[in-house]
């Protein structure tokens, strides 16, 4: 594994435009994006090119947070999402650069992530493990097919 860089790929039984919904929708990106034993606090989200958002994740147990935020950089709706994060704790300096690639598969939507910028204090193996729960809690949240009552 590459210092400061993860990648990764998984297949979606779930159409691009719902699996884009879910980086999207501040609500949805607070149910998913943090890894298992985390909440996550959505403070601020301005979904465009040139907004901003700001997010915490809390540790359960602990009580401990950090908080980081960023800029959109680039958004086409349902194929590619790109964006800037920036810890708050100076412990962590940098930007990290996340892009996010959705493409229409036979059986739903390719999602390839690429996280650069990752800063030195953080193992990227521990990025890769976070990553890989929460990608299993954005599959719970975006492959049931439940229909209106």
């Amino acid at each position: 594994m590459e210092k400061n860089k993860v990648t990764l790929q998984r297949v979606l039984t779930a159409p691009p435009e719902k699996v884009f919904k879910a980086f999207s929708d501040a609500d949805a990106m607070a149910s998913w994006f943090p890894p298992y034993g985390f909440v996550c606090k959505v403070h601020s989200s301005d979904f465009r090119v040139g907004g901003k958002y700001k997010m915490s994740f809390t540790n359960f147990t602990t009580g401990n947070s950090h908080s980081f935020g960023g800029e959109y950089l680039e958004i086409i709706p349902n194929e590619r999402l790109k964006y800037s994060d920036q810890f708050d704790d100076p412990n962590f300096p940098g930007t990290i650069i996340t892009t996010v690639e959705l493409r229409e598969v036979s059986v739903g939507t390719e999602l390839m992530i690429l996280q650069e910028g990752i800063p030195d204090a953080i193992p990227a193996e521990m990025c890769y493990l976070g990553w890989q729960e929460s990608l299993d809690k954005l599959k719970r949240l975006v492959e049931p097919n439940i229909p209106d009552a």
